[in-house]
């Protein structure tokens, strides 16, 4: 293993984050001081949780409804405002906490054009909170005011599916979801990555595709987190997607998928002997090494790092890093993935509504900075692989290829409420280390392959091999 990695991310997390070196590290401040540190929340391999003093100011989270994994640093907290006077029933003790916690930290200090110190004193007033489902809904048209798709209300059982779902096994469809980045909550879900392996993938969805209703239940009329409700279930029931593909013109239809427990191996790899496409000047006992994460989950970083030694025991000459569809995960994965790649740099720059804040650069210690290297992304690239994308691209170190990556840079945080429900809540958004804001926009590849060209490149390592010795495989190396 490689000096100063640790081997599980959920562990690595504070020196990690000591590691980096920047001065435009944020104190302790507020936000640092109001996070009540529950260790129920990491995992039970974890022998070493955080201490409060070297959390960051910012906790990541995926807040995509997710069937086949969600993966994150689960902050928690129990803020209590300061109360106004008329503040004296436990509904108006819990509302105010989700609108402390979306005070404290949101990114959009303007709070999409509202007085967020009014919206909280009419409220007061104004609402009657008889029972606790008048409160979560008095909470969801709170955060719905922001026009986030990404700040959420989490009720307990949901918060609770998605702190289990962080093993990365649950049982489901295999498919990651998100509203479409460019229209928001009142549009149907959109299929950012299916899992390899899963119902889904088999039953030839794309990322792309939308799914318009789950089971009859129009997607445009659900929250992220009903949705992936939905689409999990009892291991062998079934469940009815109507989908239409990919692109305005694209058909509708229903795919009936039976459900089962979904687990991911986070990185594949395989050693190809060729002399074809990816190697067209190199003799014919050159090696090509091929490497596929598939997420970043608290294992990626342990895998991937074994994985390149290997390659380099080996001696291949040129890897294929291979991250489409992998939907993200752990933001501090795809960063100590990046520094096993590059020397020097800037890995991501962490910005707020006040501008940069942080950046993440290489420690100078790459397991392999001078292999050539492709990197293949498509429209499932998101969120933490598009962080390890943006920083291999941007300094460098890889080409990419394929075609334009999600367009996931928001960072949120999750904030456990006192009744055991919570709201997610985005706090940042990263940037390329160009300064390029990829939100809604994506990472694109210089080499552009079409979608047939994609999607007959194989996913596995050793399909992945035989196909890059024939013609058919496309032009990646010069």
């Amino acid at each position: 293993m490689r000096s100063g990695v640790q081997a599980r991310p959920w562990e690595a997390t504070a020196p990690f984050i000591n590691s980096r070196k920047s001065q435009y590290q944020r104190p302790c401040g507020p936000i640092n001081a109001s996070l009540k540190h529950n260790t129920n929340n990491i995992p039970s391999s974890a022998s070493s949780p955080l201490s409060l003093s070297t959390q960051p100011w910012y906790l990541t989270i995926q807040t995509r409804a997710v069937a086949a994994l969600a993966a994150g640093v689960l902050a928690t907290s129990t803020l209590l405002p300061n109360l106004p006077a008329n503040a004296v029933t436990n509904e108006q003790l819990l509302y105010l906490e989700a609108w402390r916690a979306v005070d404290r930290a949101y990114v959009d200090k303007k709070f999409n054009g509202q007085n967020w110190f009014k919206v909280r004193e009419d409220a007061v007033k104004n609402l009657k909170l008889t029972s606790r489902e008048d409160t979560y809904t008095a909470i969801r048209s709170l955060l719905a005011s922001l026009g986030d798709p990404f700040t959420r209300f989490l009720a307990p059982e949901q918060y609770s599916a998605l702190r289990r779902s962080t093993s990365g096994a649950v049982t489901g469809v295999g498919v990651e979801v998100s509203f479409a980045s460019d229209r928001g909550a009142s549009s149907p879900l959109v299929v950012i990555a299916p899992a390899p392996g899963g119902p889904a993938e088999k039953a030839g969805i794309r990322p792309g595709d939308e799914i318009m209703a789950i089971d009859g239940q129009q997607t445009s009329e659900l929250s992220l987190y009903a949705a992936g409700g939905l689409l999990q279930g009892v291991e062998g029931s079934e469940v009815v997607l109507t989908l239409k593909a990919r692109g305005a013109t694209g058909t509708v239809k229903d795919v009936k998928l039976t459900r089962q427990p979904i687990k991911i191996n986070p990185v594949d790899s395989a050693i190809c002997t060729t002399s074809g496409n990816y190697a067209p000047n190199a003799a014919p006992t050159s090696k090509l090494g091929y490497i596929r994460i598939a997420t970043f989950s608290k294992q990626t970083v342990e895998k991937f790092e074994a994985a390149l030694a290997s390659l380099k025991t080996e001696g291949v000459d040129r890897i294929v890093l291979d991250v489409r569809n992998n939907g993200g995960g752990l933001f501090s994965a795809g960063v100590e993935v990046g520094r096993m790649l590059i020397n020097k740099g800037d890995i991501v720059l962490i910005a707020d509504s006040n501008g940069v804040r942080d950046i993440y650069e290489a420690d100078g210690h790459p397991l392999d900075d001078k292999t050539p290297l492709v990197v293949l992304v498509n429209r499932g690239t998101a969120s933490a692989s598009e962080v390890l994308s943006g920083a291999l691209k941007d300094n460098g170190r890889a080409v990419l290829a394929g075609e334009s990556t999600f367009g996931k840079g928001l960072i949120q945080t999750l904030v456990e409420l006192s009744d055991g429900s919570a709201v997610a809540v985005t706090v940042a958004k990263y940037q390329t280390p160009a300064g390029i804001d990829i939100n809604k926009i994506g990472i694109s590849p210089k080499i552009v392959l079409d979608a047939e060209a994609l999607t007959a490149l194989p996913f596995n390592g050793a399909e992945f091999c035989k196909y890059a010795g024939t013609d058919a495989a496309p032009k990646l190396f010069g």
